[in-house]
C-alpha cells in the first residue's frame, strides 16, 4: 500500500507529491473504503484522506448487517471480498417476536436454496467489516493519507481543492465525500441536511459471548419487555457476541441507561447475570431521518455518499448498506466522467438523482418504523390487539414481527429479490 507523501519529491511523481490526485475519497470508514475499491476496480487511481491515525480502530458496532446486495458489490469491487466477509459473519435463521413476555411470532427459515453462494446477509461488528475492507484496499494498492482531518473544500476551475487542518492541501478532478454525519466537505459546500430526529433515544450495547453454551443464535424483538419496565428490546447476534438495543422513554434520564455501570444493572434481567461483565461497548442514539438537499455540488465535482449524504437509524440496516450502494454508484459516475468528460454531467447527475431518491425512500421507511416503535394511543392499542390475536391469526404476529423495521420492499429501482428491509 502506498502512503501519502508529506514533502515534495523530484521527478515524475512531483505532481502527486504536491497534492495533485486524480480522485480523492474523504473518509476511511466502510463507505469510503468501498468507494476506493470500486474506483480502483474501474481503473481510476484514488487517494483516501482519513482524519484518524494509521491503525486506528473505531469502537463498537454502529452497523452489523451486510446484506447480500452489498456483498455482491464488494465481490465486484474486489473478487473474494464479499465471500470472506460472509464466511466470517453470522447468518442467523431464527426470528422471534414477543409481547410483554409472550411469544407472538417465531420462524426458522431453511438454508438458502437459491443457488447463490452468498447468504441473504451476514452479521458482524463494524470493526471487523472495516478490517476486511482495509485489507482489500491494501492488496489493491489504494493510497491512504492518515491524520488528514479535512477542514474545507472548494470547487473552482474544474478542480476540487481540499484542505486539512494541519495545512496540507490536495487537488483532484473529483471528490467522493464519505466523511460521515459531520461531513466537513458537505459543510464547506454549504449543502444542508434536511429532516428530523426523534425525541426519545435508544441505548445500544455490544456484548461478548463467552466460550461454551450461550444464547441461541436468533434475532429477538421484545415489545414492552417486563424486565425493563415496559421498554422494548431488540437482541441481534453477531460473530463473537450479540447486540442489545434498548428503546428508552423520552423522559428517561440518560445516565440511568447509557453508562457501563447502568448497563450492568439493567442488562442481566434480559440476558442473564453471566453477561454483566461481558459488555464491549455502549452508545446512545436518536432516530435520525435526514437527507442532504443535494448529493453533488453545482459543478458536479463532489459526490456525497453514506452519512455525509443521509442519516438513518440502525433499525432496518439502511445506513451502511445504502452507503455502500452510494459508493459504487459514485465510483461508476466518476469513472465515466474520467473516461469521457463530455458524459460527466449526465453520469454525475444520474448518480445524484437515483441515490437521493433511494435516500428519501429510506428516510420515509425509517419514519414508518419509528411510528410503530413509538406509537400513539391508537397504535399501541392496535399492537396490543394484534398480540392477543396472534395465536389464532398468524398474520397479526407477522405484522408485529415485520413492522419495527419499516417497509419490506426496497426503493424504486431496486433489483428484484433484493433483501429487505432495504438499506439501498
Amino acid at each position: 500500500m502506498a502512503s501519502c507523501p508529506r514533502s515534495p519529491r523530484r521527478g515524475p511523481a512531483a505532481e502527486v507529491a504536491k497534492g495533485r490526485r486524480p480522485v480523492l475519497v474523504v473518509g476511511a470508514g466502510p463507505v469510503g473504503m468501498t468507494a476506493a475499491l470500486a474506483l480502483t476496480a474501474r481503473g481510476v487511481p484514488v487517494t483516501v484522506l482519513e482524519a484518524g491515525p494509521r491503525g486506528r480502530v473505531r469502537p463498537g458496532s454502529r452497523a452489523l448487517f451486510v446484506h447480500r446486495r452489498s456483498l455482491r458489490l464488494l465481490e465486484r469491487a474486489r473478487p473474494g471480498l464479499g465471500a470472506r466477509i460472509a464466511a466470517y459473519g453470522t447468518t442467523w435463521r431464527t426470528r422471534r417476536t414477543l409481547y410483554r413476555g409472550r411469544e407472538v411470532y417465531a420462524r426458522t427459515s431453511a438454508p438458502a436454496a437459491d443457488g447463490d453462494e452468498l447468504p441473504p446477509f451476514t452479521s458482524l461488528r463494524q470493526v471487523d467489516t472495516e478490517r476486511f475492507l482495509y485489507e482489500a484496499c491494501v492488496s489493491a494498492g489504494v493510497e491512504f493519507c492518515w491524520d488528514a482531518e479535512v477542514s474545507g473544500a472548494r470547487v473552482a476551475g474544474g478542480e476540487v481543492a481540499v484542505a486539512a487542518a494541519d495545512g496540507r492541501t490536495w487537488t483532484s478532478s473529483h471528490v467522493v465525500a464519505a466523511d460521515g454525519a459531520r461531513s466537513a466537505v458537505r459543510g464547506a459546500l454549504d449543502i444542508p441536511l434536511e429532516g428530523d430526529r426523534s425525541e426519545g433515544y435508544h441505548v445500544v450495547v455490544d456484548v461478548a459471548e463467552p466460550d461454551g453454551d450461550g444464547l441461541p443464535v436468533e434475532r429477538v424483538f421484545h415489545y414492552e419487555h417486563p424486565g425493563t419496565g415496559g421498554r422494548s428490546v431488540l437482541r441481534v447476534p453477531f460473530t463473537g457476541g450479540f447486540q442489545v438495543d434498548l428503546q428508552c422513554h423520552a423522559d428517561d434520564p440518560p445516565e440511568d441507561y447509557d453508562s457501563e455501570e447502568a448497563v450492568r444493572r439493567w442488562l442481566p434481567p434480559l440476558v442473564g447475570e453471566r453477561y454483566a461483565e461481558q459488555v464491549l461497548w455502549v452508545s446512545r442514539y436518536h432516530f435520525l431521518r435526514k437527507v442532504a438537499a443535494s448529493f453533488i455540488d453545482p459543478g458536479g465535482r463532489v459526490l456525497l455518499v453514506g452519512e455525509a449524504a443521509h442519516l438513518f437509524p440502525p433499525f432496518g440496516a439502511r445506513g451502511m448498506n445504502s452507503g455502500m450502494a452510494d459508493a459504487e454508484a459514485a465510483a461508476e459516475a466518476v469513472a465515466v466522467a474520467c473516461r469521457d468528460p463530455a458524459r460527466a454531467p449526465a453520469a454525475v447527475g444520474e448518480f445524484a438523482a437515483v441515490r437521493r431518491a433511494a435516500a428519501v425512500f429510506n428516510s420515509a421507511a425509517a419514519g414508518a418504523a419509528l411510528s410503530h416503535l413509538r406509537p400513539r394511543r391508537w397504535g399501541r392499542a392496535a399492537q396490543r390487539a394484534a398480540a392477543t390475536l396472534a395465536p389464532v391469526v398468524p398474520r397479526c404476529g407477522a405484522w408485529l414481527e415485520h413492522a419495527p423495521y419499516g417497509p419490506r420492499h426496497g426503493p424504486p429501482g431496486a433489483a428484484p429479490g433484493s433483501p429487505t428491509p432495504g438499506g439501498y
